[in-house]
């Protein structure tokens, strides 16, 4: 072991290294290639939203690669797991990029903006709220809508994930303040419904109603239009008085509780994309 600061890796440091990551566009189970190139600690420090780029002068000392402190904050270092460097004794926070879910409380907006009232941004941990890329919303929900909602730092995945032509389904639970009519599954599965205010009609959609209560019932749909649930189920009579996003793909919110988060896994991950019907239970 080396008793004095590190200024280099006790071992050779690579020019670049080439790791392998598993990204949603491996939707069958394939790899793309990235390379990791060596990046000064204080910029990774925040980027990662440990501190700000100027506190890092500081904040520096605080970090060790092969268990050696770094000697200076413009010290480079392998910003991966692979690259034995912790911080606190902690591996990195999600060096290669954060895809986090969170279990919505109603009474939260899906906006930065304050002004807005209180936002689902501050449900997030400090560090996570400091990355740089941040973490966005994936979509939206409504103000008084609960349940499953994705944030990522990842532009390319959010647009996946959003995007009609991968047939991503989300699955919301409804409750509406009168029974719903026995044509209204029909007509979303169509494909005709024009929605007030829309040029083109809604994708093929399906509603199951709970035979027990014809007030509650299952959509699922692969689209995202402003407010899409409330308005198709007003245009059969219906007023939701109450919505639950309850999956995203095959992907549920398991036991976590309303304003928990967890991470999504890579095998989490592709169950999003791995549902290309809605299921007929």
């Amino acid at each position: 072991a080396c008793a004095v600061a590190w200024h280099a890796s006790p071992r050779p440091l690579p020019r670049r290294v080439s790791r392998r990551v598993t990204t949603a566009k491996s939707k069958g189970g394939g790899a793309s290639i990235a390379s990791v190139k060596p990046e000064r600690v204080d910029r990774l420090l925040s980027r990662l939203g440990y501190c700000t780029r100027s506190d890092a002068k500081k904040f520096y000392k605080r970090v060790t690669v092969d268990g050696v402190p770094v000697a200076k904050h413009d010290v480079k270092v392998l910003p991966c797991l692979d690259g034995h460097v912790l911080v606190d004794g902690e591996p990195l926070d999600f060096p290669d990029g954060l895809v986090v879910v969170l279990h919505k409380p109603a009474g939260f907006v899906c906006s930065h903006d304050d002004r807005e009232g209180d936002n689902v941004y501050s449900l997030l941990p400090e560090r996570w709220r400091n990355r740089n890329p941040t973490l966005e919303a994936v979509g939206r929900l409504d103000k008084d809508t609960t349940g499953l909602l994705i944030f990522t730092d990842d532009g390319r995945l959010s647009h996946q994930l959003t995007s009609p032509k991968k047939v991503v389904w989300k699955s919301y639970e409804v409750v509406v303040d009168v029974g719903v009519p026995d044509h209204a599954a029909a007509l979303f599965q169509s494909g005709e419904l024009l929605l007030v205010g829309e040029k083109k009609p809604c994708a093929p959609a399906k509603l199951t109603v709970d035979p027990t209560d014809r007030k509650k019932a299952t959509l699922q749909l692969t689209e995202g239009k402003f407010h899409q649930v409330k308005r198709m189920m007003r245009s059969v009579g219906c007023e939701v008085t109450a919505l639950h996003r309850a999956k995203f793909g095959d992907l549920g919110l398991g036991e976590t509780r309303e304003g928990g988060t967890f991470v999504l896994s890579t095998e989490n991950l592709a169950k999003i994309f791995s549902q290309s019907i809605p299921d007929d239970d």
